[in-house]
Formats: C-alpha cells, sequence, structure tokens
C-alpha cells in the first residue's frame, strides 16, 4: 500500500502510549493498534481530527504517501 501510517513516531516523539491516546481519542486501543500497524482500511476525519488534537500534530504527520 503507498499509505504509510506513523502513528507509533509520532507517539514516540510525544512519550506517549498507545492506551493513553485511546483514553483521549475515545477510540478503543485496539482500533488504533490496527491502524498504528498499517492494517487500517479506512479512517475516519473525526478519528484523524481527535488524533491530530490528542498529539498536537498534522494529519501529515501521521500518514504519508510513498510511491
Amino acid at each position: 500500500m503507498a499509505i504509510i501510517v506513523n502513528l507509533d513516531v509520532v507517539l514516540a516523539k510525544r512519550k506517549m502510549k498507545l492506551k493513553e491516546l485511546s483514553e483521549k481519542v475515545g477510540v478503543s486501543t485496539v482500533n488504533l493498534s490496527i491502524l498504528k500497524q498499517g492494517k487500517g482500511k479506512a479512517i475516519r476525519f473525526s478519528t484523524l481530527d481527535s488524533i491530530c488534537s490528542a498529539l498536537d500534530c498534522q494529519p501529515g504527520d501521521i500518514l504519508e504517501y510513498v510511491e
């Protein structure tokens, strides 16, 4: 897939655990883990908005397009 999910990188930079992000965003750790591993098929804009707000980042910090 040409879309790379860098959620683990952003979490590491913020020194935040997946469980903490899950509590802030209101999304289960299982669903965030699937996203983090790049196995997710889609993400809602509202979820992406919540993640970016919790991590104080831009969507481009989490999602990357690679040819």
